[in-house]
């Protein structure tokens, strides 16, 4: 068996953190880095990630995490934001960024700039959150994924109240709104779920060949 395929079977969603265990900086840098190259369309990039160690922060969410304890329990908190908007600056700052990283020429530049101008100004608000969102969801399964490589437990969680987290947050400061929740850190020794067995369909069930 391929070791990456071990380390999937070995991740579950974890019920049940060590509080006492913490994951060192090194570990925390590596999914810190893991969500900043994470695919996104166009690579516009407009997701962000809260990275919360301060319990006193955390047990501020519990509640509104329907008092799910992995919130306050796991090593550190991580949240996966939208912006709230995306504006004609946005997109100008990325093809900027392309431009020193890459040293573009503008000339190569400006059609593809201009076209994607286009396409978000044709976006209501609402839309270009939903695609934002779908965004952050491809965040979560590549950083899930690291979690297993790293040995890290994470339980990915959409059982929250995102109004709540935004205002104890302060998110709207920040022009962003929380969609998906990341605890991570290393699980109890006396969680049982560690020791069930996968349920997923046979592989030829869940997979079709052409």
């Amino acid at each position: 068996m391929s070791k990456t395929i071990e380390q999937l079977k070995w991740r579950y969603a974890t019920k049940k953190f060590n509080n006492s265990k913490i994951l060192s900086t090194e570990k925390i840098e590596i999914l810190k880095q893991a969500f900043n190259l994470t695919a996104t369309s166009y690579g516009l990039q407009t997701i962000k990630m809260l990275v919360i160690q301060d319990k006193d922060v955390r047990e501020k969410l519990v509640s509104a995490s329907f008092n799910q304890k992995q919130v306050l329990d796991a090593s550190h908190l991580l949240i996966i934001c939208i912006q709230k908007n995306i504006l004609t600056d946005d997109v100008n700052a990325y093809y900027d960024n392309i431009k020193d990283i890459r040293e573009t020429p503008e000339t190569i530049l400006k059609p593809y700039r201009e076209g994607l101008i286009d396409t978000v100004n044709k976006m209501s608000v609402i839309e270009r959150q939903e695609w934002s969102t779908k965004q952050a969801y491809i965040a979560l399964g590549n950083l899930m994924t690291v979690c297993a490589l790293e040995h890290i437990d994470a339980c990915p969680m959409e059982g929250f109240i995102p109004k709540r987290f935004d205002e104890i947050l302060d998110l709207k400061s920040k022009g962003l709104k929380s969609v998906l929740l990341l605890p991570v850190g290393y699980r109890a020794e006396d969680d049982m779920f560690s020791d069930f067995k996968k349920v997923r369909k046979p592989l030829n069930e869940a997979v079709i060949e052409l």
